[in-house]
């Protein structure tokens, strides 16, 4: 194919704007899939994904498209997710194209995604085409959110699209605007080798299989290849296209947009954000590739059988191949034993991947309550990073101060739902910092708030409170000090180093009321009294008792003397003393789950 007739793009929105259901659409207008083989989401190969209605990976596919001028095109789409969780992604999708499509909802218009995602475009200077989506719904308003869109980009309303990709109405119209708008490619076909991969996924026969975006070069099916970071060699196994299952073709030119299968069997090889060269006469010069994401959010996951060890290391290795935000190392618990600390971008990000290793890898996990990382100032003046709270010094005295993680927050919300909005983020230690009219109704509030108050159950309220009208977007604002203890909570007198959390000092007392009450339901009851209290340091704070089970020894004494039901008691007495000696208490999953919802009235 003419390298000026092919068009590399991606459709970025905010969730639930309509992606996954526009790029069903022109999958079948141009073809691509038969209407056998048709179905909704068709994308989103994740049972996940589909069950949920969001996407989660992003994925590329390529189409043929005669143009109305009877050209013919060759177009390469990736659909991305819309999620706050999954922006990196976002992020490496669009550094593989020229051009990018905006849907906006024509009921909601511009929401805090489809900012984030409008910026992030523009900062790799990509051609944005603005879409108007659902302009079939009784809801929709498209002269206003044209209006919207005018004023975000400068693109003039009348021009806008407007389109239904549901039922279909304007979907020829979004190629036409594809194939005139979005650039053809740049690179060189006969200079040296330099592939993107901007994805990949391990297959059990082919290894591992790297999604690439070609910018100079040419590469066959014979060549000899190596990775420039990591300088590992091979030969490709298999190459092709996707369309949208993968087909194996021989040669991949500059511009387009494939998979290479490298037959690696460990994932440490091939990275995300890597350039693939020439063993012979390659390039010296590697590609930008991606920044390095820095998790947000840290959680323990404990196999629940700890002989599935080394299962679930080989599990996450596999999940860090296709989603390089993850990352984790092995830790140890007291209470859980061997398992590993994980770095998540948010909650959502953790559920998926939870969800995922019990899914598809068959574990059976526990998963300790989210943390942040904090910062501690030592005495000698020196700065370490924890990320999880049993790291955090017994003794005050050790550490000058705690520092933790601020975030910057933008909330867009119909006007009806700003009081109630501002007492939420008021109780979870935030500071106003300004509020926007975007139109007559809809206002964006901008705040700064710690991320440990962000990432527990800050999201589920935002929508339950604005009965999900709101949206929300995040980045990071800067490390405060602030006045930090650690709560502990000990169950049976030892202390279980998976439940511990750092709280303000002035919430401590009745985050540990709520937490010790919360447990005694949870926690199963004993043949013994097991106590269950909060402490900060040596101080227990707060303290509840899980009710002995206890078998009526005395039923078969009818009348009789006092003194020998007193014996039978004492016997038991004994008993339940020596048991609750060498008697350890199992704590469940639902306890740490616990941590999650302190907040709720």
């Amino acid at each position: 194919m003419n390298r000026d007739h092919i068009r590399n793009f991606c459709i970025i929105a905010h969730i639930d704007h309509g992606k996954s259901t526009l790029a069903d659409r022109l999958l079948q207008i141009t073809n691509t899939v038969s209407a056998r083989d048709m179905q909704e989401q068709l994308l989103d190969s994740m049972d996940l994904e589909r069950e949920r209605g969001v996407t989660i990976k992003a994925s590329a596919v390529r189409m043929e498209y005669t143009a109305k001028n009877g050209e013919v095109y060759e177009i390469n789409l990736i659909d991305t997710p819309g999620h706050v969780d999954f922006a990196y992604e976002v992020s490496r999708a669009l550094q593989a194209c020229e051009g990018a499509i905006l849907v906006v909802d024509s009921s909601q218009g511009i929401e805090a995604q489809t900012l984030a995602n409008v910026y992030l475009a523009m900062e790799l200077d990509l051609e944005i085409i603005p879409v108007l989506n659902k302009i079939d719904l009784p809801a929709a308003r498209p002269d206003e959110v044209a209006q919207e869109i005018e004023n975000l980009l400068g693109t003039p309303a009348e021009d806008i699209l407007r389109i239904s990709a549901k039922s279909g109405i304007g979907i020829q119209d979004v190629l036409e605007a594809v194939v005139k708008g979005v650039p053809p490619p740049k690179g060189k076909e006969e200079a040296p080798l330099r592939a993107l991969v901007f994805d990949s996924h391990y297959d059990s026969y082919k290894g591992v299989v790297a999604y690439v975006r070609i910018i100079d070069g040419i590469v066959d099916s014979r060549a000899a290849l190596k990775l420039m970071n990591t300088q590992a060699q091979f030969e490709p196994i298999e190459m092709g296209v996707f369309s949208p299952r993968m087909r194996p073709i021989d040669v991949l030119k500059a511009g387009e947009v494939g998979y290479i299968a490298t037959g690696f069997k460990t994932v440490r090889e091939c990275r995300v954000g890597d350039t693939i060269t020439s063993v012979f006469n390659g390039t010296t010069e590697s590609l930008p590739g991606y920044k390095q994401i820095k998790p947000m959010v840290y959680a323990g996951l404990y196999p629940v059988d700890n002989d599935d060890y080394a299962q679930l290391r080989d599990a996450l290795e596999k999940l860090q191949l296709n989603d390089a935000s993850l990352v984790f190392e092995p830790e140890s618990s007291q209470a859980l034993n061997f398992g590993f600390r994980v770095g998540f971008l948010g909650l959502f990000h953790m559920e998926i991947v939870q969800e995922r290793l019990e899914r598809e890898y068959e574990l059976d996990i526990l998963a300790t309550a989210p943390s942040v990382e904090y910062q501690l100032v030592m005495k000698d003046g020196t700065m370490l990073s924890i990320d999880s709270p049993a790291e955090l010094p017994e003794d005050p005295s050790s550490y000058e101060e705690i520092r933790e993680p601020w975030m910057k927050i933008q909330i867009f919300t119909p006007e009806e739902y700003i009081g109630a909005l501002m007492d939420m983020v008021i109780k979870k230690h935030g500071e106003y910092v300004n509020m926007e009219y975007l139109d007559k109704s809809r206002v964006m509030l901008s705040y700064k708030l710690p991320l440990a108050e962000l990432i527990v159950d800050f999201y589920d309220r935002l929508k339950s409170t604005t009965k999900g009208y709101a949206s929300l977007d995040y980045s990071f604002d800067e490390y405060r000090t602030e006045d930090l203890v650690k709560l502990d909570i000990l169950v049976n007198g030892d202390p279980v180093d998976a439940l511990a959390i750092i709280v303000h000092k002035e919430d401590a007392y009745h985050k540990g009321q709520r937490l010790v009450t919360r447990l005694k339901d949870l926690i199963p009851r004993q043949q013994f009294a097991v106590p269950v209290q909060a402490s900060i340091g040596k101080k227990i704070i707060s303290r509840a008792d899980v009710k002995a089970l206890r078998k009526d020894v005395l039923s078969k004494c009818y009348g009789g003397d006092i003194t020998r039901k007193k014996k039978l008691l004492e016997k038991q007495k004994k008993g339940k003393k020596r048991m609750k000696m060498i008697g350890s208490v199992e704590v469940p999953q639902e306890a740490f789950m616990a941590l999650l919802s302190l907040d709720e009235e």
